[in-house]
């Protein structure tokens, strides 16, 4: 089993950067894909970004890039995403999520995940 717990959440002006991280136990984290998503209220839950075990490959969701960074630290077994400029759709709960790692694919599907984090609140003001 692996347990995710995210923190770094808050409110943010638009425009505005905030990090969030998710730190994992129970497992050995460099054999995890590690994901970030997100669900606004009245919405599905979306892909954000993800990072292979090794780091060295992500992926981003069309509507971050360029403004999101996805990054981890194996010997800390930590997950981060740095995002910068953000705009008020931006808002809603980002989850961690983590799943065994297949050669170094990536996957934007939640359903792919077999670990959850219980999620923090981003709220971007405009």
């Amino acid at each position: 089993q692996v347990q995710l717990v995210e923190s770094g959440g808050g409110l943010v002006q638009a425009g505005g950067s905030l990090r969030v991280s998710c730190a994992a136990s129970g497992r050995t984290f460099n054999r995890l894909t590690m994901g970030w998503f997100r669900q606004a209220p009245g919405k599905e839950r979306e892909f954000v970004a993800g990072i292979s075990w090794g780091g060295e490959r992500v992926s981003y969701a069309d509507s971050v890039k360029g403004r999101f960074a996805i990054s981890r630290d194996n010997a800390k077994n930590t997950v981060y995403l740095e995002m910068n400029s953000l705009k008020p759709e931006d808002t809603a709960v980002y989850y961690c999520a983590g799943r065994s790692a297949l050669f170094d694919s990536i996957y934007d599907s939640p359903s792919e995940y077999n670990f959850w984090g219980q999620g923090t609140q981003v709220t971007v003001s405009s």
